[in-house]
């Protein structure tokens, strides 16, 4: 399920309890800037759509993964090998296990994502 906030061309993934993703919607109100809120623990993203994140980042899936969350001590990611032949393996866990995806992630349908953990990430994705 996705909650509109306002119309516009940007998608935030977001976890309500995380302080970064309430300062990231924070400028982005500030800015005036139309967004669509994705709560993500509720929506997860389907495999295709970490891929396609993924490469819209510029990042592997073991980039994105909070790795100090207790899942992922249960699945052993520690060891995990870091390569392409696991890949999948690190997509398929977090299309798992939405709670290992770092936050906030904004898309933006010009085609660039970030990583929004800072206001300066926030803000390298508003129109100039």
């Amino acid at each position: 399920m996705r909650f509109p906030v306002l119309s516009g061309a940007m998608e935030i993934w977001i976890n309500p309890a995380c302080s970064k993703c309430r300062a990231a919607l924070s400028v982005l109100d500030a800015e005036g800037a139309g967004y669509t809120v994705r709560r993500y623990l509720d929506d997860p993203p389907a495999p295709g759509e970490l891929r396609d994140v993924l490469a819209r980042l510029g990042l592997e899936p073991w980039d994105i993964t909070r790795t100090g969350e207790p899942v992922a001590g249960e699945l052993g990611l520690a060891s995990w090998p870091r390569d392409a032949a696991a890949r999948e393996r690190w997509i398929e866990a977090l299309a798992a296990h939405p709670v290992l995806i770092q936050r906030p992630i904004i898309t933006a349908d010009d085609g660039t994502a970030v990583v929004a953990r800072t206001e300066e990430a926030v803000r390298s994705v508003l129109p100039r």
